[in-house]
Protein backbone atom coordinates (compact mmCIF):
# COMPACT_ATOMS: atom_id res chain seq x y z
CA UNK A 1 0.00 0.00 0.00
CA UNK A 2 1.35 3.12 -0.65
CA UNK A 3 2.41 5.68 1.98
CA UNK A 4 -0.10 8.70 3.19
CA UNK A 5 0.99 12.08 1.80
CA UNK A 6 2.76 13.86 4.84
CA UNK A 7 1.51 16.89 6.04
CA UNK A 8 4.05 19.88 5.23
CA UNK A 9 4.98 18.24 1.25
CA UNK A 10 2.72 19.30 -1.79
CA UNK A 11 1.14 16.72 -3.59
CA UNK A 12 3.17 17.37 -7.27
CA UNK A 13 6.57 16.76 -5.09
CA UNK A 14 5.14 13.80 -3.09
CA UNK A 15 3.66 12.25 -7.16
CA UNK A 16 7.18 12.88 -8.42
CA UNK A 17 8.96 10.96 -5.37
CA UNK A 18 6.57 8.17 -5.23
CA UNK A 19 7.48 7.68 -9.29
CA UNK A 20 11.26 8.41 -8.96
CA UNK A 21 11.38 5.69 -6.66
CA UNK A 22 9.61 2.84 -8.98
CA UNK A 23 11.88 4.02 -11.44
CA UNK A 24 14.45 3.06 -9.48
CA UNK A 25 13.19 -0.40 -7.79
CA UNK A 26 12.67 -1.10 -12.19
CA UNK A 27 8.82 -1.46 -11.62
CA UNK A 28 8.28 -0.09 -14.97
CA UNK A 29 10.80 -1.68 -17.24
CA UNK A 30 9.74 -5.07 -18.98
CA UNK A 31 6.09 -3.96 -19.21
CA UNK A 32 4.41 -5.15 -22.38
CA UNK A 33 3.70 -2.30 -24.99
CA UNK A 34 6.72 -0.51 -23.69
CA UNK A 35 8.65 1.35 -26.85
CA UNK A 36 5.60 1.03 -29.07
CA UNK A 37 3.09 3.72 -30.29
CA UNK A 38 -0.20 4.79 -28.56
CA UNK A 39 -2.99 2.75 -30.80
CA UNK A 40 -4.69 5.18 -33.16
CA UNK A 41 -7.55 6.78 -31.83
CA UNK A 42 -10.28 6.12 -34.37
CA UNK A 43 -12.93 9.03 -33.92
CA UNK A 44 -16.07 6.54 -35.07
CA UNK A 45 -15.21 4.36 -32.81
CA UNK A 46 -18.43 3.81 -30.07
CA UNK A 47 -18.59 2.34 -27.03
CA UNK A 48 -20.04 -0.29 -28.19
CA UNK A 49 -17.37 -1.25 -30.52
CA UNK A 50 -14.75 -0.63 -27.78
CA UNK A 51 -16.43 -3.29 -25.65
CA UNK A 52 -17.05 -5.57 -28.73
CA UNK A 53 -13.17 -5.73 -29.52
CA UNK A 54 -12.13 -5.84 -26.22
CA UNK A 55 -14.31 -8.93 -25.08
CA UNK A 56 -12.69 -10.76 -28.50
CA UNK A 57 -9.44 -9.90 -27.59
CA UNK A 58 -10.28 -11.22 -23.52
CA UNK A 59 -11.56 -14.41 -25.70
CA UNK A 60 -15.23 -13.30 -24.34
CA UNK A 61 -18.30 -13.86 -26.52
CA UNK A 62 -19.97 -11.25 -26.52
CA UNK A 63 -23.22 -12.47 -26.02
CA UNK A 64 -21.94 -13.50 -22.44
CA UNK A 65 -22.24 -9.76 -21.91
CA UNK A 66 -25.75 -9.32 -21.89
CA UNK A 67 -28.27 -8.63 -19.23
CA UNK A 68 -30.07 -11.73 -17.75
CA UNK A 69 -33.25 -11.07 -19.43
CA UNK A 70 -31.96 -10.92 -23.22
CA UNK A 71 -29.81 -13.73 -22.70
CA UNK A 72 -32.68 -15.67 -21.41
CA UNK A 73 -34.66 -14.48 -24.55
CA UNK A 74 -31.36 -15.15 -26.42
CA UNK A 75 -31.32 -18.64 -25.40
CA UNK A 76 -34.92 -19.11 -26.31
CA UNK A 77 -34.50 -17.89 -29.93
CA UNK A 78 -31.59 -21.05 -29.95
CA UNK A 79 -33.66 -23.24 -28.78
CA UNK A 80 -34.71 -24.76 -32.00
CA UNK A 81 -31.09 -25.72 -32.84
CA UNK A 82 -30.16 -26.81 -29.43
CA UNK A 83 -32.59 -29.46 -29.51
CA UNK A 84 -32.35 -30.33 -33.09
CA UNK A 85 -29.71 -32.78 -32.03
CA UNK A 86 -30.95 -34.27 -29.08
CA UNK A 87 -31.31 -37.96 -29.18
CA UNK A 88 -35.00 -38.09 -27.37
CA UNK A 89 -38.34 -36.03 -27.05
CA UNK A 90 -37.90 -36.94 -23.06
CA UNK A 91 -34.12 -34.85 -23.75
CA UNK A 92 -35.97 -32.31 -25.55
CA UNK A 93 -38.49 -31.55 -23.13
CA UNK A 94 -35.98 -31.49 -19.83
CA UNK A 95 -34.30 -29.30 -22.04
CA UNK A 96 -37.11 -26.82 -22.39
CA UNK A 97 -38.24 -27.38 -18.93
CA UNK A 98 -35.04 -26.46 -17.38
CA UNK A 99 -35.25 -23.20 -19.49
CA UNK A 100 -38.53 -22.29 -18.61
CA UNK A 101 -37.77 -22.96 -14.90
CA UNK A 102 -34.96 -20.46 -15.06
CA UNK A 103 -37.37 -17.75 -16.57
CA UNK A 104 -39.81 -18.27 -13.91
CA UNK A 105 -36.88 -18.15 -11.45
CA UNK A 106 -36.32 -14.96 -13.06
CA UNK A 107 -39.37 -13.44 -13.17
CA UNK A 108 -39.33 -13.46 -9.40
CA UNK A 109 -36.37 -11.66 -8.68
CA UNK A 110 -36.62 -8.62 -8.32
CA UNK A 111 -35.24 -6.07 -11.61
CA UNK A 112 -32.38 -3.22 -11.22
CA UNK A 113 -34.65 -1.25 -13.70
CA UNK A 114 -38.56 -1.38 -14.77
CA UNK A 115 -37.33 -1.42 -18.20
CA UNK A 116 -34.99 -4.83 -17.96
CA UNK A 117 -36.19 -7.03 -20.82
CA UNK A 118 -38.66 -9.79 -19.55
CA UNK A 119 -38.11 -13.32 -21.53
CA UNK A 120 -40.96 -15.40 -22.43
CA UNK A 121 -41.68 -19.00 -21.53
CA UNK A 122 -40.50 -21.55 -24.34
CA UNK A 123 -43.66 -23.38 -26.18
CA UNK A 124 -42.65 -27.20 -25.27
CA UNK A 125 -45.24 -28.78 -27.50
CA UNK A 126 -44.27 -26.71 -30.15
CA UNK A 127 -40.61 -27.38 -29.95
CA UNK A 128 -41.06 -31.26 -29.68
CA UNK A 129 -43.73 -30.90 -32.29
CA UNK A 130 -40.21 -29.13 -34.08
CA UNK A 131 -38.08 -31.45 -32.76
CA UNK A 132 -40.16 -34.59 -35.04
CA UNK A 133 -40.58 -32.92 -38.14
CA UNK A 134 -37.14 -32.20 -38.41
CA UNK A 135 -35.69 -35.75 -37.30
CA UNK A 136 -34.43 -38.17 -40.06
CA UNK A 137 -37.04 -40.74 -40.19
CA UNK A 138 -35.65 -43.85 -38.52
CA UNK A 139 -33.39 -46.45 -40.14
CA UNK A 140 -36.49 -49.34 -41.82
CA UNK A 141 -35.56 -52.78 -39.57
CA UNK A 142 -34.40 -55.56 -41.24
CA UNK A 143 -35.75 -58.75 -39.88
CA UNK A 144 -33.44 -61.45 -40.09
CA UNK A 145 -34.45 -64.72 -41.73
CA UNK A 146 -33.96 -67.09 -39.08
CA UNK A 147 -33.19 -71.18 -40.83
CA UNK A 148 -36.36 -73.32 -39.31
CA UNK A 149 -34.00 -75.85 -37.28
CA UNK A 150 -36.30 -78.41 -35.80
CA UNK A 151 -35.74 -78.42 -32.39
CA UNK A 152 -33.55 -80.71 -30.81
CA UNK A 153 -35.20 -83.29 -28.55
CA UNK A 154 -33.56 -84.48 -25.16
CA UNK A 155 -32.25 -87.62 -24.21
CA UNK A 156 -35.56 -88.48 -21.59
CA UNK A 157 -38.32 -86.96 -24.62
CA UNK A 158 -36.91 -89.56 -27.19
CA UNK A 159 -39.26 -92.13 -28.12
CA UNK A 160 -38.23 -95.98 -28.03
CA UNK A 161 -38.76 -98.01 -31.29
Amino acid sequence: MTERKPPGVSFETWVERQISGAQERGDFSGLPGAGKPLPAFDPDETAYDWAIAKARREGIRPAEMLPPGLSLRRERDELPERVAGLPSEGAVRAVVGDYNARVEAFWRRPQPSRWSPVPGLADVEALVEGWRRDRPPPPPVVEEAVPDIPPRRRWWQRRRR
